[in-house]
């Protein structure tokens, strides 16, 4: 039947759909819906527990950091070992969500929320500690990272695009306020983009200087080797549209349709994000760095103008330095999770 379609959809002209490569996002049924809207509640339990999951994976540093994470943002965690006593699985549950009028709590193994969100995909994540880093280091290493996976094979690209979409969650959760909601909107968009199908290394320099680069992002430097204000912000989002554009560039020589779709909507809601920072990017009139790869033919509109050009960075203002944000913020209930090193 999946043959079947693939031929319609090219007979046709139809939007072809993703084949069955377990990259597709995992959406709510109607009844976990219904049931959130029953209980006044924004979303459903599977979206905020992906969200929380997913957010804690990109953080952690080890198995122990990251199951700590999740308790500290205030979920429900259930371990599961093996016959040895190791563990081998884990599952979280949001606190209120009960099944079987009110006698048990809704679990979701990382599994059934995401097909990368198992406990052996989450361990691929954790890299050895890095160094802080200032935010120049980072976008120093985002845009090499970007011209390495622009010339990346299918293996080590497969694993530089997810811990692309790492690194995305990483500036999600420390962006300010300012462009936050657009950065979340992109980082869900890429989501996709970051499963690519089929096997993958976890070797690549890309991938560490991805990795690097969140590092230094979820570890803030002192104030003066950070500062820079707005115009370090847009440092960061046009490094990291140069990084999606060739995720994008990478996706499209492989015939990964859906990824490539994905990509090119998350390097759309940056650029968004980019003219809230007040120093709106110029766009570049020469080719980009990671349009050399020769993408397949694809039906749709072309993808819009990629920014490539890096505006000249300001000094920060030393007669009235920023406060800097605490270094160790608590994790809790009750906790911003969402302040950090650009806040």
């Amino acid at each position: 039947m999946h043959t079947a379609a693939r031929a319609f959809e090219t007979a046709w002209g139809l939007t072809p759909m993703s084949p069955l490569d377990q990259t597709a996002r995992r959406a709510p049924v109607t009844g976990e819906r219904e049931k959130a809207a029953r209980r006044g509640l924004p979303e459903a339990a599977r979206e905020s527990l992906q969200r929380t999951v997913r957010e804690a994976a990109a953080r952690a540093t080890g198995t122990t950091d990251f199951l700590t994470r999740l308790r500290d943002a205030g979920l429900r965690v259930r371990e599961h070992h093996d016959e040895n006593g190791a563990l081998d699985g884990y599952a979280v549950a949001l606190p209120g969500d009960r099944a079987d009028q009110g006698s048990r709590p809704v679990w979701f193994s990382g599994r059934t929320l995401a097909y990368d969100l198992s406990l052996p995909l989450i361990r691929e994540r954790f890299h050895p500690a890095i160094a802080p880093a200032d935010l120049t280091l980072a976008h120093t290493r985002i845009r090499e990272a970007a011209t390495l996976l622009a010339r990346a094979g299918r293996a080590e690209g497969a694993g530089d695009v997810a811990a692309l979409g790492d690194l995305l969650v990483v500036v999600a959760a420390t962006s300010p306020t300012v462009v936050r909601d657009q950065v979340r909107a992109a980082t869900a968009a890429f989501e996709q983009a970051s499963r690519a199908p089929g096997a993958r290394t976890l070797h690549g320099t890309a991938r560490a200087h991805f990795k690097a680069a969140a590092r230094a992002l979820d570890h803030p430097p002192p104030r003066a080797a950070r500062g820079g204000g707005a115009p370090a912000v847009l440092t960061l989002l046009i490094a990291l549209v140069e990084a999606i554009e060739a995720a994008t560039a990478w996706h499209r020589a492989q015939q990964h349709h859906a990824q490539a779709r994905a990509a090119a909507q998350a390097a759309a809601l940056l650029r968004e994000a980019a003219t809230l920072t007040g120093t709106p990017p110029r766009a570049s009139r020469t080719a980009p760095r990671t349009t050399w790869v020769t993408p397949a033919a694809e039906r749709g509109p072309a993808p819009a103008t990629p920014v490539t050009r890096v505006p000249r960075r300001l000094a920060p203002d030393t007669r009235h330095p920023a406060q800097a944000p605490d270094r160790h913020p608590a994790r809790g209930a009750h906790a911003d999770p969402h302040e950090g090193a650009l806040a």
